[in-house]
């Protein structure tokens, strides 16, 4: 019985001594992990060419494609709710890379449909031009209420692209009108480069 309690009061006293240890030095030698572990941290790489969207009204889309008179200027009327606008707007990305600054590429979602304020529908519309790498594209969202801006620019739907030569002059607008009445068919960008080709080579000759 004597020897028993001896024993505990023994390891009594060499577990306070343990606890005592770790006590002073702390973590520093019992948790300290392996000398050779990085914590692995992820490192969001910058965008080269973030995309900004401006929210506009008529007036404003109108000045916007005024401003760039002495270029070929097509504008991309679209609307993350329209799957042939999804499929379609990469060539407009596809198209700023080919022709650069002789061209004005503009895109102008019509996501703001008049419920809340134009800025509730930026989080979608921004996510997708982010995706599609539109950059480069001078990116705008209406501040009109979708219909009302339809009725200002005289479209019906979208997807729509929109042609102005150098001298500020609508030339072609692609939609399904003329889909059906000309080509048979829906719309690609390789048809809108032909028009501009032919926009770029007339009036160079001029």
């Amino acid at each position: 019985m004597i020897c028993s309690m001896t024993r505990n009061v023994q390891f009594q006293k060499r577990l306070m001594l343990f606890v005592g240890a770790i006590s002073i030095t702390g973590c520093e030698w019992y948790c300290d992990p392996p000398s050779d572990h990085v914590p692995q941290v992820a490192v969001q790489q910058p965008v080269a060419n973030p995309v900004s969207i401006a929210v506009a009204d008529h007036s404003e889309i109108v000045k916007r494609i005024e401003s760039h008179r002495g270029q070929v200027v097509v504008l991309d009327c679209w609307s993350t709710s329209c799957p042939p606008c999804i499929k379609e707007f990469p060539g407009l990305v596809d198209l700023k890379k080919d022709y650069g600054e002789t061209v004005a590429c503009l895109s102008l979602s019509f996501d703001y449909e008049g419920f809340g304020a134009p800025e509730d529908v930026l989080l979608p519309v921004k996510t997708f031009l982010e995706q599609v790498s539109a950059g480069d594209i001078e990116n705008l969202l209406n501040r009109d209420e979708a219909d009302a801006l339809y009725k200002k620019m005289n479209i019906t739907s979208v997807p729509v692209v929109m042609v102005w030569d150098r001298n500020g002059t609508l030339i072609q607008q692609f939609d399904d009108e003329y889909a059906s009445e000309k080509l048979g068919r829906s719309f690609t960008y390789d048809d809108i480069r032909r028009v501009i080709d032919q926009a770029l080579g007339s009036q160079s000759k001029e």
